[in-house]
């Protein structure tokens, strides 16, 4: 019976965060979103916009940046290509600070990302916004990374 109680509560907790205001249903999906990646769900590409911008700000050793657009497309096969070493590895992104202002019709959510891997925090931000059926969507994802890797464009 405890158990039951316990369920029906986290239930009830659940579902009452996602029928608050816009702010509320945005920190909701981003919730949803973030445990759908750290558990590697296999709808996890459900939470981005069909033209989805990504965007990886690559932190150079010496200091500067350098700001690279990935089409979703290629983010979609790498991120699959990569997801039984990353399970293997048990990588997460944990996110602090999270910060979420309405910009126009969408709204930003910033905060600072710290990968499982690292010992360091980054900023990363997601556009998020309603789409033609009324769905929450990342629109734009942004993060700063140390991984060089990424200035391989091809």
């Amino acid at each position: 019976m405890k158990k039951f109680i316990i369920i029906l509560l986290i239930f009830y907790n659940v579902n009452m965060c996602c029928y608050a205001d816009e702010i509320q249903d945005v920190r909701c999906f981003f919730n949803e979103y973030t445990d759908a990646a750290n558990n590697y769900s296999s709808d996890y590409f459900k939470y981005y916009s069909e033209d989805a911008k990504i965007i990886r700000v690559v932190e150079k050793p010496d200091g500067t940046q350098e700001s690279i657009n990935i089409p979703l497309e290629r983010y979609k096969s790498e991120a699959k290509k990569s997801t039984k070493l990353m399970k293997l590895r048990q990588y997460k992104n944990r996110y602090f600070n999270i910060k979420i202002t309405k910009e126009g019709k969408d709204y930003r959510v910033a905060a600072m990302r710290m990968p499982s891997t690292s010992d360091y925090k980054v900023p990363a931000h997601f556009i998020v916004g309603k789409d033609n059926n009324g769905e929450w969507k990342i629109k734009e994802e942004s993060m700063n990374t140390k991984v060089q890797r990424f200035l391989d464009k091809n």
